[in-house]
């Protein structure tokens, strides 16, 4: 079944109007035709059965069959603040493929050992948006605007179970060790370099436990990825 993003669409619609873009891609691409039917995601939970009942290249019309709210939506919040990598392919990955294992938000941010000081935002969330039709999923995570580290941390300061994941030598936890499901988590994983020694003391003293992702030192979008998967796979 083919999926459609329709970010504008209502939960009470009986009928939607696929924008220029869209109609071409059902009609022309997929060649799809009247009484064909596809799915539509709205980025918020929203999950839609639709009917083609005009299918014209430009402005393709369709009637609603059935919606689900919530769809698949998860008990647990995941909010990750990671470093853009140098390459920038590397952080696409991760957003590619964190947001197929499930993650509500995430937050550029720039540290002192960042190479990458700016990211091409919508480049992003087209990448991000293609993950969630690929996973069929109807929730699109949030991508907040790049920030620098001390203001996030300044902005961050309410959830509860608060990470910082640091490769420095001292003594750290396992995310299982104080674990606690359907929770809101946020981790904060650092650049090629790390996070500095100041950094990570700035964060410990505003409530951030010192974590661990395992013996090996992983590159910075494997480190956010791995935070991904053992979040989700606690909660299940």
């Amino acid at each position: 079944m083919h999926i459609f993003y329709t970010p504008d669409i209502n939960f009470s619609d009986s009928s939607y109007l696929l924008n220029e873009e869209e109609s071409k891609h059902c009609s022309r691409v997929l060649r799809l035709k009247n009484g064909d039917q596809i799915n539509l995601v709205d980025g918020k939970g929203g999950f839609y059965l639709a009917e083609i009942i005009e299918d014209h290249p430009k402005k393709t019309k369709l009637s609603i069959v059935s919606k689900e709210k919530d769809f698949h939506k998860t008990d647990h919040y995941l909010h990750i603040a990671v470093a853009p990598t140098k390459n920038i392919d590397r952080i696409e990955w991760f957003l590619e493929k964190a947001t197929e294992i499930g993650i509500q938000e995430i937050t550029p941010i720039i540290c002192e050992h960042s190479e990458r000081k700016e990211v091409k935002k919508e480049r992003l969330e087209k990448i991000m948006v293609s993950a969630m039709k690929q996973s069929l999923k109807a929730y699109l995570p949030k991508l907040n605007d790049t920030q620098t580290f001390r203001n996030f941390i300044e902005n961050n300061k309410k959830t509860v179970n608060r990470y910082i994941a640091h490769c420095i030598p001292t003594e750290k936890r396992e995310i299982s060790d104080s674990f606690q499901k359907n929770q809101n988590y946020l981790i904060l994983i650092g650049p090629e370099g790390d996070f500095s020694d100041k950094e990570v003391q700035i964060a410990l003293e505003n409530g951030f436990v010192p974590i661990t992702l395992g013996k090996s030192r992983l590159r910075t979008e494997t480190a956010a990825l791995q935070a991904c998967f053992e979040i989700n796979y606690l909660n299940r």
